[in-house]
């Protein structure tokens, strides 16, 4: 949108850009994760980072920053009312705004989103003697296929459970990368699960189904 952010008129053409950039089929599941998070940050004063792994999911990690408040603190001409919200839509992968990923310049991001593969592996770095830091990373199973993130997965074995923080990492499988179909997404859940566990990890599904239960 580039302006018109509440429908305060009918919509029309030149209200909207004229190119729509950002993943959006993984964008609810990382509202979905980062909603849930923040619950347990504000339930137990947990110490917590959230790293947003899958490429083009800026728009589910700015909105949330947006949303609770923290990207206003910062960016004071993006203020948390209408006018607020025109300009954090505006600028959003524009010339002159801000990239469709978890960018730099995204509140609290330390992994560049659009270079794919690093998530875990940052997670893992975040913890180091920090043990009262929990580090949820969010993985996209297209992310999953790459060769940095492949690896990551044995990442763990070089945290000392005494002196480091822990890592929770959150497989996002949404069935689909840029184009194609994803491994991991079509693989069977048990033997899914039992990659993961041979790993060294231990794995709790998640599955949410249509209204239609397909």
């Amino acid at each position: 949108m580039r302006s018109n952010p509440l429908l305060r008129e009918p919509l029309a053409a030149d209200h909207t850009k004229s190119g729509f950039l950002g993943h959006w089929g993984t964008s609810p599941g990382l509202n979905f994760v980062y909603a849930h998070l923040n619950r347990v940050i504000r339930r137990d004063a947990q110490e917590m980072l959230f790293m947003a792994g899958p490429g083009h999911g800026g728009p589910a990690v700015v909105a949330n920053a947006w949303l609770e408040g923290t990207y206003s603190e910062i960016y004071g001409q993006v203020g948390p009312d209408e006018a607020g919200m025109a300009e954090l839509f505006r600028q959003f992968s524009y010339p002159g705004g801000i990239p469709s990923h978890a960018a730099p310049e995204t509140p609290g991001s330390i992994s560049e989103g659009g270079e794919l593969g690093y998530a875990l592996a940052h997670a893992c770095g975040s913890v180091f003697d920090n043990p009262q830091l929990i580090t949820a990373a969010v993985i996209g199973d297209g992310e999953a296929e790459t060769g940095p993130l492949a690896a990551s997965w044995h990442s763990h074995n070089f945290l000392d459970p005494a002196a480091d923080g822990a890592v929770l990492p959150i497989l996002h499988l949404n069935g689909y990368k840029i184009a194609n179909p994803t491994i991991l997404a079509r693989m069977p859940q048990e033997q899914l699960e039992q990659l993961l566990r041979a790993y060294g990890h231990e794995p709790y599904f998640v599955t949410v189904k249509d209204p239609d239960n397909t």
